[in-house]
């Protein structure tokens, strides 16, 4: 068997990672003619971050399942701006509004995203021109319901939001004062009592599952139940209580606490090995693991980066919702129900050989998809504090497709690794561009039209690098998210 050379190994990483590569090369040049500091450039990096990646990261099932990438996700931004309408209609405020959202937004997206896969599976191999034409289409229906059934057939409650004249809704909802921030606002303390009381509820179903089934008890999950609970319970210590009191976590604490889990994490794979020996582990994975956590931790020490990153800060729980989607793609990709999808995804015939249900696991992913980003949207959405009622959900699907192709990822693979590095690019060089583009060309106007030039220019670019790479090398591999 032949081996591949060091340098066959690096040209062959160079070569699947050129779209990625150049990207990056444009956000170093943009961000050094723009004249911004790196650290005010991180600190817009990190806002739309927290705010697009849920939406970027719900286009991975579809790709996976061998639908391409789902322009259709506008259609679940559809569902969340209705649901977030009759929230705020209905007087809801802060979290109780989001979560009344969130019941309407669900429901809806579910029942669109069951009639899209089953659109799509009448279209196979056209999935992407018909979800970018499906878009369109329900936008049509979405202005109609807006512009006309409510307030001239459905009554809206709320007077301030309607059109002089009693019919249809105003151009700009301000969330101002209900639902503006209602996640970001969420102290770290709260999400660490969600979780404790979820892993409780989980380790007594568990229990009595086992129980029932004469099996051992779950371990795991009372260990990471105990964690928790120990967890909150140092809360109520002052100096360690100050530390989780927050919404606004800051980077250099960030990097500290990801940096003890990610060791924590390794030295559990560790001694889980040693009580129960597995041949396929990897010592060495886990002991770089902890080494690049401590080099991580260390690099704050640095003046330099302390410089950089002292003044930059995230949401906590926008950014734990994103950690959450990243562990569910790569958790539910070892599922059953996750290996049928990459099957279909590989090939429909073998699949079908495999008395896969093929349609149905289609319909599955597609479902997935748009709840999820109806979700997404809904994060989105109160970050921005306001929403265009006619326009916000429109670029939505191109935004979100454009993240995840600068990432490297294309239509038949994308990875988490892909979409959390095209979002951090993407963003980087949609920030930078106007300014940028302003002192090249000594013209603020061709400065904005950058960001219309990155928003489709990188779609178009991306395909066609892809496309050439696919007929460079036709023999591409699926990926598991990492």
């Amino acid at each position: 068997m032949q081996t591949e050379t060091p340098l066959k190994k690096t040209l062959s990483w160079l070569f699947e990672n050129k779209v990625m590569l150049m990207f990056a090369a444009l956000c170093i040049g943009a961000v050094a003619v723009s004249g911004n500091t790196v650290g005010f450039v991180l600190g817009n990096v990190l806002i739309r971050f927290g705010r697009n990646g849920f939406t970027v990261l719900s286009l991975l099932i579809p790709v996976l399942a061998g639908m391409g990438l789902n322009f259709s996700i506008v259609i679940g931004a559809i569902a969340a701006q209705t649901g977030l309408f009759f929230a705020v209609d209905w007087g809801l405020t802060g979290m109780t509004g989001m979560l009344v959202a969130f019941l309407i937004t669900t429901p809806l997206t579910m029942l669109f995203g069951f009639g899209v896969g089953r659109l799509f599976n009448k279209m196979k191999g056209a999935e992407m021109i018909a979800g970018l034409i499906l878009g369109y289409f329900a936008d049509g229906l979405y202005q109609l319901f807006f512009l006309y059934i409510l307030g001239g057939i459905l009554p809206v409650r709320t007077n301030s939001l309607v059109i002089p004249g009693g019919i249809g809704i105003k151009n700009t909802i301000d969330l101002t004062g209900n639902m503006k921030y209602a996640l970001d606002l969420v102290k770290l303390v709260d999400l660490v009592l969600a979780l404790a009381v979820l892993l409780a509820i989980i380790a007594i179903i568990q229990i009595v599952a086992r129980r029932k089934n004469g099996q051992p008890f779950p371990v795991k999950t009372l260990v990471l139940l105990v964690l928790a609970a120990l967890i909150y319970g140092l809360t109520f210590i002052p100096a360690v209580g100050d530390y989780f009191r927050t919404d606004r976590l800051p980077i250099v604490s960030t990097i500290e606490m990801g940096a003890a889990i990610a060791v924590l994490y390794a030295v559990w794979k560790l001694v889980s090995h040693k009580l129960r020996p597995d041949g396929k582990f990897r010592v060495r994975r886990c002991l770089m693991i902890i080494g690049v956590a401590a080099a991580l931790y260390a690099s704050t020490y640095i003046p330099l980066v302390y410089s950089i990153i002292k003044n930059a800060s995230i949401a906590v729980l926008p950014f734990a919702l994103i950690a959450g989607l990243c562990v569910f793609n790569k958790v539910f990709l070892s599922t059953r129900l996750g290996q049928n999808m990459r099957t279909v995804g590989q090939s429909q015939v073998i699949a079908n050989a495999s008395g896969i249900h093929v349609d149905r696991v289609r319909v599955i992913a597609m479902i997935m998809s748009t709840v999820l980003a109806g979700w997404g949207q809904l994060i989105y959405l109160q970050n921005l504090g306001t929403f265009a009622t006619y326009g916000a959900h429109l670029q939505v699907g191109q935004f979100a497709i454009a993240a995840l192709l600068v990432g490297g990822a294309s239509v038949q693979k994308a990875t988490n690794k892909q979409a959390i590095t095209g979002i951090i690019l993407f963003h980087t060089l949609f920030i930078v561009a106007p300014e940028a583009g302003a002192k090249l060309f000594n013209n603020a106007m061709i400065g904005e039209y950058f960001r219309v030039f990155v928003s489709y220019g990188v779609i178009a670019l991306s395909l066609a690098m892809h496309a050439w790479q696919r007929k460079t090398k036709p023999a591409l591999k699926l990926e598991m998210p990492d």
